[in-house]
Order: structure tokens, then C-alpha cells, then sequence
């Protein structure tokens, strides 16, 4: 019964832990948000709407991120793309 009892709480706990993990991206050197939110404001852009940015890493990875507007104007980074530059081979990566 208590092995039963600590096999329950051991799945219980280890759940929690994988819910609270958080799934945001952090921005990598090249990111438009890399240094902050940048200076200007997309005020014609409507709130939700997204948009892609390429980039050169400084190692020469090529990567495409995809961005979105916030209420406040702000841009929230919520996709990650690292592209292969053999075109046609399909091992483009999400993160």
C-alpha cells in the first residue's frame, strides 16, 4: 500500500513539474527582441497579427522567426525555425 501510495505522489509531483515548465523562447543573438523590444511601434499593424523575420546567426546558422503583436504594441516571439541551406533536403527544424 504506501509503495502504491509513493508511486502515486512521485507521478503526481513529476506532472507538476512538466506544467509548470515554461515554453517561451528566449531571444538568440539576431532576434529582432534580442536587446529588448524594438524602438519603433508597429501602430498600422493590427493587435494579433504576425509576421517573419530572417537572420544570420553569428555562428551562420540561418534562422526565420515568426513574431506577434501584442495589445501594447510590444512583439512576442512565438516561433523558432532553424533553416538548412541545402534547400530540398527537409531537415529544417522547429523550436
Amino acid at each position: 500500500m504506501t509503495f502504491r501510495l509513493i508511486g502515486i505522489l512521485a507521478v503526481g509531483l513529476s506532472l507538476a513539474a512538466c506544467t509548470t515548465a515554461s515554453t517561451a523562447l528566449e531571444p538568440i543573438p539576431g532576434s529582432l527582441i534580442y536587446n529588448g523590444q524594438p524602438r519603433t511601434k508597429l501602430t498600422k499593424s493590427p493587435i494579433g497579427s504576425t509576421f517573419t523575420h530572417r537572420f544570420l546567426d553569428p555562428r551562420g546558422d540561418r534562422y526565420l522567426e515568426t513574431y506577434q503583436i501584442q495589445e501594447d504594441r510590444s512583439v512576442k516571439l512565438i516561433a523558432r525555425r532553424k533553416l538548412n541551406i541545402f534547400v530540398g533536403l527537409g531537415n529544417d527544424r522547429d523550436y
